[in-house]
C-alpha cells in the first residue's frame, strides 16, 4: 500500500487544543488549508483497494462533511452512486433521524435515499470516539440496510475493533494515529 503523501502530511499537520482534546488539522479530515489532488488521489486509490473486498454493493455512504470528497472521488472511479448522511432534516418520505454524539459534539443526522435490502459501504475521513459511526451503523441495521464494510482514512481512536464486534461490520483504516501536544504519531499502517 502506498500512503506516503498521507503519512507525511499527517506528520506535518498542526495540532490545536479544543478544551482537553488535541485535534489534528489536516486536509483530509478538515479541508484545511486545501485538499491537494495528489493527496486525494492517493487516499481514494487506497480506499478503492479496501472497498473491492466488499463488492458488489449498491451504494457508497458517507457522513457530512469531510467524507464527501472521498465518496465523490470513489463514486466517479467505481461508477457507484453515493449517499450523504446529512445534518439537516428534509422531511422526505422514509427519512430516518439518528442521534449522534462524539467526543466534542452532539447532533442529529438524517438518512435519506436508503431502504431495506440496500447493500452499502461506508467511507469517512476520520474515526475518533466512534460516536457517529456507531450511531449510523445501528441506524442502518435497524432500517434493514446491509453494511458490507467501513473504510476510514485516518483512525485516531481505539474504538474500531469494539464497534466492529458490536455491529458485526468490518472496519478498516488506512492509517492509525495518536495525537498529542507533541504532534501526530503514526501507530501502525493498516
Amino acid at each position: 500500500m502506498n500512503k506516503k503523501i498521507l503519512i507525511e502530511s499527517l506528520l506535518r499537520a498542526p495540532i490545536v487544543k479544543k478544551e482537553s482534546y488535541f485535534y489534528v488539522v489536516h486536509p483530509i479530515t478538515d479541508g484545511v488549508p486545501e485538499i491537494a489532488p495528489e493527496l486525494l488521489i492517493e487516499v481514494t486509490e487506497e480506499m478503492k483497494i479496501q472497498l473491492k473486498k466488499w463488492m458488489p454493493f449498491t451504494r457508497i455512504v458517507t457522513m457530512e462533511a469531510m467524507g464527501i470528497p472521498l465518496a465523490s472521488a470513489l463514486s466517479l472511479t467505481l461508477n457507484i452512486p453515493f449517499t450523504i448522511i446529512r445534518k439537516r432534516r428534509y422531511d422526505l418520505p422514509g427519512e430516518y433521524q439518528v442521534k449522534q454524539e462524539t467526543g466534542y459534539s452532539k447532533n442529529d443526522l438524517f438518512i435519506n435515499g436508503l431502504k431495506k435490502g440496500d447493500e452499502v459501504v461506508i467511507v469517512d475521513d476520520v474515526l475518533s470516539t466512534g460516536g457517529t459511526l456507531r450511531a449510523i451503523l445501528h441506524a442502518l441495521q435497524s432500517m434493514g440496510v446491509t453494511v458490507k464494510g467501513v473504510c476510514i482514512a485516518v483512525d485516531k481512536g481505539e474504538v474500531s475493533e469494539s464497534i466492529s464486534k458490536e455491529t458485526n461490520v468490518p472496519i478498516v483504516s488506512l492509517v492509525n494515529i495518536n495525537v498529542s501536544e507533541k504532534g501526530v504519531q503514526i501507530l501502525n499502517e493498516k
